[in-house]
C-alpha cells in the first residue's frame, strides 16, 4: 500500500480513537471550538472523513479527467466563504446529521467504516481516479485521501481542544504532508512572500497566510 493511505489509515485511526474517548461524550452537547459547531456536530465531521472516502470507491461511471489538487480547493466554495455561506452551512448540517444517533452509534459506525477502508484502499490500483458527487469534478484517490488527511488531523485537533484533550501526536509521516499541502495552499491564496516573511521576520509579517 502506498504512503499517502497508510499516513490517511493512521490518521483516521487515531480520530477514531479520539471519538472514543469519553470525554467526547461528555461533552456531546456543548459548543465546539469551531463556531456555530456543536461538539456534537463537529465529532460527527470528523467521523465523516471515513464515510467520504468509502463513498467514491466503488466504480462510478462519472468519473472524469482528474483535476489537479491546487485546483480542488480553489473551486471550492467554502474555503473561503463565511460562516453563513450555504457551503458551511451544509458541513455543519451534515456533522449533526452524522452524529444524530449519539456517541455510540459514531463510534461504532467509524471503527467499522476504518476497518473497511483498510482492505479497500490496499486494493485499490496506484492511478485510481475517483468521482466526487459532493463537488462535481474527479481527483485522483491519494489526492482525494490527502485533502481528507487534513480534515483529519486540523478536526482531530479541533475536537481535542473543545473537549480539554490534548492534541493527538500523529507521526512525520502523517503530519509533513499536511503541512506541505497548507504551505501550498498558504502561498497560492497569499504569495510566496508573505508566507517567507511569516516563517522568517516576524516584524514584517503579514496579519494571516491562512491557506483557508
Amino acid at each position: 500500500m502506498g504512503e499517502s493511505r497508510q499516513s490517511y489509515l493512521v490518521a483516521a485511526a487515531s480520530a477514531v480513537s479520539l471519538l472514543r474517548d469519553p470525554a467526547v461524550a461528555a461533552s456531546w452537547d456543548k459548543p465546539s471550538a469551531l463556531v456555530e459547531f456543536s461538539v456534537a456536530g463537529l465529532a460527527g465531521h470528523l467521523a465523516h472523513q471515513l464515510v467520504r472516502v468509502a463513498d467514491v470507491l466503488p466504480p462510478n461511471d462519472q468519473v472524469q479527467e482528474p483535476i489537479p489538487l491546487i485546483e480542488h480547493f480553489t473551486r471550492s466554495p467554502w474555503v473561503q466563504a463565511g460562516l453563513d455561506h450555504e457551503s458551511n452551512l451544509s458541513i455543519r448540517r451534515g456533522g449533526e446529521a452524522s452524529a444524530a444517533a449519539g456517541p455510540a452509534v459514531l463510534v461504532e459506525r467509524a471503527q467499522a467504516l476504518l476497518e473497511m477502508l483498510g482492505a479497500a484502499l490496499a486494493a485499490e490500483p496506484d492511478e485510481r481516479v475517483v468521482h466526487l458527487p459532493w463537488a462535481g469534478w474527479s481527483l485522483r484517490l491519494d489526492d482525494l485521501l490527502l485533502t481528507r488527511l487534513v480534515e483529519l488531523v486540523v478536526h482531530s485537533d479541533d475536537l481535542a481542544a473543545s473537549v480539554g484533550l490534548e492534541t493527538p501526536e500523529l507521526p512525520t509521516s502523517v503530519i509533513d504532508p499536511v503541512v506541505e499541502l497548507l504551505a501550498r495552499l498558504a502561498v497560492h491564496r497569499h504569495g510566496a512572500t508573505a508566507v517567507i516573511r511569516t516563517l522568517s521576520r516576524a516584524e514584517r509579517a503579514p496579519a494571516t497566510i491562512s491557506a483557508f
